[in-house]
């Protein structure tokens, strides 16, 4: 048993935390029982120890009773652990000489018996207190941050956030893995619930990113690697060969002109396959930046993939003095070094083939949404008519809702966007086509400013909503009103019966997922996703922007389903964090961190075991050692050290079997 050395004075303070606390614990008890435990001076049981009087309270106390260590029972650490050591330190002590209990998500909140969730909350104000005897001054560590800020992503909300920090003076790298910024927001016709033209909103903003003198825009290009800690991180990104020259390529697009084939014969990535494009090619009208690029799958110049000089290069001589077209160009690699990250990434539409009673990919009038948002756009493969793949233009529409999302089969949350842009899509689709329109859905959610009123705008212009879950779209008729159509077949929950709808559109409004390779970003950076997949933030209400990683943040539907105002307000909160950082010039990290004891062996077994890669193999001394300012003190190399030669701040072997000792003595 580790002994309490005899100067040690502790000031033991248990929290009611209003009802939380102290509605499933007596409080009180607990305060005259580590009362009477050996090193303990003062114990005191109080409302709300986190409000100023709580926090003066602990000050107060530090002085009169000469109290050298400090433990304080309440709620989580992660809300207000720095709350308490900043009053600790106010008071005249080593911050790092105290101690937090959780007994309310640990006792209070899991317990159904009074007594019972006393004595535990006993046993943790027990062990904190053999704990806390042990603690050592430590110091925190400032570390320099570079003032350069990455964006990853160029949707609205990479946009935004990099148009934010720019206009602060801030040096920003935005990387874009799309030939254009724009994102999904490129592709739409109008914005709900105002119905403002998409462009005309977005374009700006887009030349602007291209105009300004404090971004780099790099777009078809993409991060491959991340090493550093926050405030210094190195960066490498791959840009993609264009076979295109940026920095001479003018936009004229004289060689998309020129092009050997005088036909766009080849798949419309941007217009969702309803199109045709040429080898080479600019994405859409307002693409930024305004430069084509080369499609070497489908160009003649090469075969799958490798130049052979087969085509006559008309493009080549359209180019002229400008000789911006280099087939020969390769994938360039760049290093940069930031001090903040944003991943902006965005999301994915839910693949409609994976609900097969719909009949997308097998009927060829039923559509997705987006697919919609490019047939009613004056510049998509229609010019804005609305004209099925059987050449006809439809006289009776239906839209399903919830296609992929608040689906045990499929996705299980709410895309939060689906009931709004169906209804958009209803008022456009009547507004290009005068057609009977049919809403199917679930519930509409509509919880937005002007959202509730724009529903009653569709209601007024005489589109029918049906509420209930579709089971299935046909093609087979059963009477003569039905032949040649489209049958829709749902239970009309509020008529109480089923009904078989014929329509000669469907729209399946796809919900939003995560992008396919979010997996492979998360590693990349470091972050941590939820169950649904979206990358996790530090905390849903007080920190719905930061990481776990200290200087990356995340915006926009990377982190779940918005609209775009949403997306814009959490862009403008990422940049905003990140000038904070930027502006106070250095961070703070914790003194937790591990070290290496002189008796390290060298065995490596630590190296590939670090998440951070904060260990390397000094061949001097043959021996390892630990990047302070990379280590984010998880204890991974502590626990699996072979020979015992790591030990951690904070988590040193007394303190932590002092803390055991505590919790199992009677």
């Amino acid at each position: 048993m580790v002994s309490i050395k005899q100067d040690i004075r502790i000031g033991f303070y248990v929290c009611h935390c209003g009802h939380n606390i102290a509605s499933m614990v007596d409080c009180p008890e607990v305060a005259s029982y580590v009362e009477k435990l050996p090193g303990v001076v003062l114990s005191r049981d109080y409302k709300y120890m986190c409000s100023d009087p709580g926090q003066e309270l602990i000050q107060k106390d530090i002085k009169e009773f000469d109290l050298n260590r400090v433990v304080v029972a309440s709620c989580s650490p992660l809300l207000h652990e720095h709350t308490f050591r900043t009053a600790v330190a106010a008071g005249g002590l080593n911050p790092f000489f105290f101690h937090m209990v959780n007994i309310r998500e640990h006792d209070s909140w899991v317990h159904t018996d009074r007594k019972e969730a006393t004595a535990k909350a006993k046993a943790l104000a027990r062990a904190a207190i053999r704990r806390v005897a042990h603690h050592k001054a430590l110091e925190v560590k400032q570390v320099p941050v570079n003032p350069d800020v990455l964006v990853v992503g160029g949707g609205i909300a990479g946009i935004h956030a990099a148009l934010t920090l720019a206009n602060a003076g801030k040096k920003v790298y935005l990387v874009e893995r799309e030939p254009s910024i724009g994102g999904h927001m490129a592709k739409f016709d109008k914005t709900f619930p105002t119905l403002d033209c998409a462009a005309c909103i977005l374009t700006p903003k887009m030349s602007s990113v291209g105009a300004h003198e404090n971004i780099t825009l790099w777009s078809y290009s993409e991060v491959v690697k991340m090493d550093g800690y926050v405030g210094n991180y190195t960066v490498m990104v791959k840009r993609k060969a264009r076979f295109i020259n940026e920095d001479l390529c003018t936009g004229c697009q004289e060689c998309v002109a020129n092009c050997i084939y005088k036909e766009p014969k080849f798949t419309d990535e941007f217009n969702e396959g309803l199109g045709k494009r040429k080898p080479v090619y600019i994405p859409f009208p307002q693409a930024t930046p305004q430069v084509v690029l080369i499609d070497p799958d489908v160009c003649l110049n090469f075969k799958r993939g490798v130049l052979t000089d087969k085509c006559k290069k008309t493009c080549v001589e359209a180019c002229g003095d400008r000789k911006a077209i280099d087939f020969k160009q390769k994938e360039q690699f760049t290093e940069i070094k930031v001090g903040t990250i944003i991943v902006a990434t965005g999301f994915q539409t839910f693949d409609a083939k994976r609900v097969l009673p719909y009949g997308y990919g097998v009927y060829p009038n039923v559509y997705t949404a987006m697919e919609v948002e490019r047939l009613v756009n004056a510049s998509g493969p229609t010019s804005g008519e609305v004209i099925l793949r059987d050449g006809r233009q439809p006289k009776a529409i239906g839209i399903i809702h919830c296609v992929g999302s608040r689906d045990k089969k499929t996705n299980r949350w709410c895309s939060r966007v689906c009931c709004m842009y169906s209804m958009k899509l209803a008022h456009l689709l009547k507004e290009h086509t005068g057609a009977e329109i049919y809403n199917f859905y679930i519930d509409i959610r509509a919880p937005g400013k002007g959202y509730e009123e724009f529903y009653d705008k569709l209601n007024e212009e005489g589109v029918h909503f049906v509420r209930g879950r579709v089971g299935e779209v046909t093609d087979w008729g059963m009477t003569p009103e039905e032949e040649g159509k489209l049958v829709i077949r749902v239970e009309d929950t509020l008529a109480g019966f089923v009904r078989r709808i014929p329509v000669d559109m469907v729209v399946l409004a796809t919900g939003l997922e995560p992008q396919a390779d979010a997996q492979d970003v998360r590693r990349l950076f470091n972050m941590s996703c939820g169950t649904e997949g979206f990358f996790l933030e530090r905390h849903p209400k007080l920190a719905p922007v930061n990481t776990f990683t200290d200087g990356i943040f995340i915006a926009g539907c990377c982190q779940g389903p918005r609209d775009i105002p949403d997306t814009v307000a959490q862009a403008g909160a990422a940049a905003a964090e990140a000038m904070v950082l930027i502006d106070k010039g250095h961070v703070e990290q914790e003194p937790n961190t591990a070290y290496v004891l002189p008796d390290c062996c060298g065995c490596k077994s630590c190296l590939p075991l670090c998440p951070y890669t904060a260990i390397t193999f000094d061949e001097a001394t043959k021996k390892a050692v630990i990047n302070e300012a990379l280590c984010k003190g998880c204890g991974t190399c502590v626990s699996s050290c072979p020979s015992g030669s790591i030990a951690q701040n904070l988590f040193e072997d007394e303190e932590v079997f002092s803390e055991i000792e505590g919790v199992l003595a009677d």
